[in-house]
């Protein structure tokens, strides 16, 4: 028996952004027509655009600075940096912008947090593309800044600093990467302003935002807590949808196992089975051929690092004998035809 999660794969801003890249080649058709990166990070629907015609300026061999007028740009989903989309706007490039709602929501409120003077405390992974283009956005102001934090332990680290202060130096070496340009915590942690990238688990995001509230209320006390502390909801409607439908469907149904499937580079499928792994057996797969056999499964390993990525793992006896129920659910850049 298969059971297969009421909201799964593409979201509609994953799906807008690829049906932009198509219409963007049609429109273009004697024009090279380029794209920065990825556009979601499925490596089937990068390598269709691939075969479509489109050219990524991240593939070896690509020259950045020979873009100028007559060259078409498209920007992913998840967006570009301010400098980034700066460069380009100067070459002259036309550009398509697919940067998905969701993502721009969290760039206002960041924007925001900068405009008044706020750190903007972001949880997500900081090398994500994503991330790299939300934290840009805090240095549209000069008084803007940012700190990036991955987990609870990141978390609870900054939230102890804010609380009783402490090693400057060993703070900053810490958050070495994960940092605006002349970051100071004394300083710069007086005021802050909770975000997140989009495709983070909505739980821990929800949870790092209230301890940070917490440490604030303890640092400056509950009636002066609006002058030092913000949060909006950034949540991605569609991330929490998937991560809703699964749970549901745990709950629903007892499972033998579960199958997620999306790219090893996916973040928001990364999450959906680590929500799966905590209930049962579950593999995440990138595609339809990472079941080699009734024995032999490749996967992406659910307890390996979210930076460690693209790394398989092959486990023999996945699949046991006898009757067997099995969930089925993806991350929101798998396609149907994949899932199918």
């Amino acid at each position: 028996t298969v059971h297969l999660a009421r909201e799964f794969g593409f979201c509609y801003g994953v799906d807008r952004a690829v049906d932009y890249a198509y219409q963007a080649r049609r429109r273009f058709p004697g024009q090279r027509v380029f794209l920065t990166g990825e556009i979601i990070h499925n490596p089937h629907v990068n390598d269709r655009l691939r075969t479509a015609g489109i050219r990524f300026l991240t593939d070896p061999g690509e020259d950045r600075e020979g873009l100028g007028p007559n060259d078409v740009v498209i920007l992913p989903a998840f967006g570009v940096s301010v400098g980034e989309m700066a460069h380009l706007s100067t070459l002259g490039c036309t550009l398509v912008d697919t940067t998905c709602g969701s993502v721009l929501n969290v760039w206002k409120n960041v924007v925001r947090y900068a405009k008044d003077g706020f750190t903007s405390i972001i949880h997500g992974k900081v090398k994500q593309e994503e991330t790299r283009a939300t934290a840009s956005q805090a240095l549209r102001y000069p008084q803007g800044r940012y700190l990036v934090v991955l987990d609870r332990r990141e978390a609870g680290i900054v939230c102890d600093y804010i609380r009783r202060g402490g090693d400057r130096e060993a703070f900053l070496a810490a958050f070495r990467d994960a940092t605006s340009p002349g970051f100071d915590p004394d300083r710069d942690l007086t005021r802050i302003g909770c975000a997140n990238q989009t495709t983070m688990l909505m739980s821990e995001s929800l949870e790092t935002g209230e301890t940070f509230r917490e440490a604030m209320r303890d640092r400056h006390g509950a009636e002066s807590l609006d002058q030092h502390f913000r949060a909006f909801d950034t949540i991605c409607s569609a991330t929490q949808e998937r991560q809703d439908a699964v749970i549901a469907l745990l709950d629903a149904e007892r499972m033998d196992l579960m199958l997620v499937i999306g790219g090893f580079n996916s973040s928001n499928t990364w999450n959906l089975a680590r929500t799966c792994a905590e209930r049962v057996r579950t593999y995440h797969i990138a595609d339809p051929g990472c079941m080699v056999s009734r024995d032999l499964i490749r996967h992406r390993p659910v307890g390996a690092p979210s930076t460690r990525v693209g790394r398989e793992a092959e486990t023999q006896g996945w699949l046991p004998a006898g009757p067997l129920v099995v969930g089925v659910t993806a991350g929101a850049s798998t396609p149907n035809n994949i899932v199918g």
